[in-house]
């Protein structure tokens, strides 16, 4: 295998002395955003994809950050976690921006999850409950309130509830920022560059291989979606336990002049995602499929029908764009972040449908990781020791 130890370097700050030398799979927003922090930090950070960056969940993503309405029973721990990346993404957006020059679409509008008909209603208040017996802030809205906050909803609504800290960001925006705040602050990029394997001598990483050859690294961060735990050499105590969860998805026109709505709108069984540009993003299935991108007749009718249902206005509206994406399901469908039983293998994976609100506190995570070794406090249950595969097989332990 032929060795690689150095790749061209694009304009930034240089790698400072005694900072490891790190490659991260995949280019994602959890590969760019640790990308960067660590780039900042004068670590020679080299990130490969073998695709076009940040086209993957993240392109395919509605970019909600919803740490509030999200919540549903059984994500009670992820909870603290996905509030504080919550109330980073403000200051998260503003450095972006000025690190890229690209305006990421953050919007504060708030978000509005709405009740058509009694029975769902009932449902919605159930979970109104919930959450805010979790301490999230809500606000229980008239069928009536709702529509004098959004007109072009259905006449009827039964209810609705209305979350002002859950946001939104342009996730295609928020891609392109990071791949350029990455490369400014000193970061190689590697679009269209499959890392074949995790190279692991010995209990711990080498580097990547890429075919023939082997680029070194002190630290690998595996942060490669729902790919993550198909790239080869991983011992099993490593490798994340991660499936695809396919999304169906998509895109009508409006006119950005007098846009139909102005806030993120969960509707029963979907939700709606204005954008400043004019389009709506409708999205989306929830499907095990496997890897399979075909999109389906049932799936689309599925999504133009709920939108429908509940703003009546879309059916005069141009199609703009359909696609499939694969969400990290990681099996309790939480992250896993930080170190694995091999020396220097770091995973940040597994983030389902929580990638685009993570991404602040993945990147100081796993940074604080790599360059002090010691976890970001209230990030330690979320290692892939919690699975009970924490000890490495015959052959695999450090010598």
């Amino acid at each position: 295998m032929t060795e690689i130890s150095k790749t061209s370097t694009s304009p930034g700050t240089s790698p400072s002395a005694g900072r490891p030398r790190v490659a991260i799979v995949g280019a994602g927003v959890c590969g760019l955003g640790i990308g960067w922090r660590l780039a900042q930090a004068g670590c020679h950070v080299d990130v490969f994809d073998k695709g076009e960056s940040g086209r993957g969940a993240t392109w395919a993503s509605a970019g909600m950050l919803a740490g509030g309405l999200e919540t549903e029973p059984g994500e009670e721990h992820l909870l603290p976690l996905a509030q504080r990346s919550q109330k980073m993404w403000p200051d998260f957006a503003r450095e972006l921006e000025a690190a890229s020059g690209i305006d990421l679409g953050y919007r504060r509008e708030g978000t509005l999850w709405i009740a058509l008909t009694q029975d769902d209603a009932a449902q919605l208040r159930f979970t109104y409950e919930f959450q805010t017996g979790l301490g999230i802030a809500l606000e229980w809205l008239s069928g009536a309130a709702a529509r004098a906050r959004e007109p072009h909803l259905k006449p009827g609504l039964a209810a609705a509830v209305y979350c002002a800290g859950d946001h939104q960001v342009d996730n295609r925006q928020l891609a392109r920022a990071l791949k350029q705040a990455f490369l400014s602050a000193g970061g190689r990029l590697h679009e269209h560059t499959a890392v074949t394997a995790v190279e692991i001598e010995a209990g711990r990483v080498r580097g990547v291989a890429l075919g023939e050859r082997l680029h070194r690294a002190e630290v690998v961060v595996l942060a490669a979606g729902a790919w993550s735990r198909d790239i080869a050499g991983l011992p099993e105590a490593a490798r994340p336990p991660v499936r695809p969860l396919k999304g169906q998805a998509l895109a009508l026109r409006m006119d950005p002049a007098a846009p139909l709505i102005e806030h993120v709108i969960w509707v029963p069984k979907g939700y709606l995602v204005p954008r400043n540009d004019g389009r709506l993003l409708v999205g989306a299935t929830v499907e095990e499929r496997g890897f399979d991108d075909s999109l389906t007749a049932g799936g689309v009718f599925a999504l133009l029908e709920s939108a429908w249902r509940a703003l009546p206005a879309i059916e005069e509206l141009p199609i703009d764009e359909f696609w499939v994406g694969f969400r990290p399901g990681s099996r309790d469908d939480l992250p896993i972040l930080g170190p694995t039983p091999v020396d220097g293998l770091m995973l940040a994976s597994g983030h389902h449908r929580n990638g685009i609100l993570l991404a602040p506190v993945t990147a100081e995570a796993v940074a604080q990781q790599v360059l002090t070794g010691r976890p970001l406090p209230g990030t330690e249950r979320f290692g892939i020791d919690r699975f009970g595969i924490d000890r490495l097989g015959p052959g695999e332990a450090a010598a």
